[in-house]
């Protein structure tokens, strides 16, 4: 046989402080795996593999935009006039 009550959160909460150190103990455990259990432990390794992947034309789009910095950067044109 079960039994729903309908506890205001206030009420819980007053409920919870009354608690002795071990039981309050074992609540916060179990609340604490039920918590982790919801989220799943996902690795980075599966998670970054789950993620969104760049296509062909993105990545050429990188390459280009990389080669233009470069030698945008690395040109000589750009005068240094010396005021003194």
């Amino acid at each position: 046989m079960q039994v729903e009550v309908d506890i205001a959160f206030d009420q819980l909460v007053k409920i919870v402080k009354t608690l002795p150190t071990g039981k309050l103990r074992k609540l916060k455990a179990e609340i604490d795996k039920k918590t982790t259990k919801g989220h799943g432990q996902t690795d980075l390794k599966s998670l970054l593999l789950k993620g969104p992947a760049a296509t062909k034309k993105q990545l050429a789009t990188i390459d280009n935009n990389r080669k233009a910095i470069n030698q945008w950067r690395t040109k000589k044109s750009w005068l240094i006039i010396d005021t003194h």
